[in-house]
C-alpha cells in the first residue's frame, strides 16, 4: 500500500524499538523513509508505575524506514477526546531481534 494517501494527514508510527510518535506525515519515500511535522513521542506508563504517562514534543522529525515498524491514520476527534497522561498500558516490545 502506498503511503501517498497519509500525507499532509495526521499519523501514528510505531518504531522497531516500540515508540509511539504521532505527527503529520510531510513526506516519505519509497523505502519507507518518514517526515513528520509537529511530532510528539507518547511514553505510555504501565498500571504500576506511580509517574503518570506524557508526551514528548519533538517538532519535525525524521524516521528512517528500516526503523518503521507500522503507520496508521489518526482519528483526530478521538485522540483529542483522550487525557493522554491518565493511560496506561502493557511496553510494546522490541521487533529487534
Amino acid at each position: 500500500m502506498s503511503l501517498n494517501s497519509y500525507v499532509e494527514k495526521k499519523v501514528l508510527i510505531i518504531t522497531t524499538d516500540g515508540r509511539n510518535l504521532i505527527g503529520t506525515l510531510t513526506a516519505h519515500d519509497n523505502t519507507t523513509n518518514l517526515v513528520l511535522s509537529n511530532t510528539i513521542e507518547r511514553i505510555i506508563r504501565s498500571p504500576d508505575d506511580d509517574e503518570p504517562s506524557s508526551e514528548v514534543p519533538l517538532g519535525l522529525y525524521l524516521i528512517r524506514g528500516e526503523n518503521v515498524c507500522l503507520v496508521g491514520l489518526v482519528d483526530e476527534p478521538l485522540d483529542e477526546s483522550i487525557n493522554w497522561t491518565e493511560v496506561k498500558g502493557s511496553v510494546i516490545g522490541t521487533t529487534k531481534h
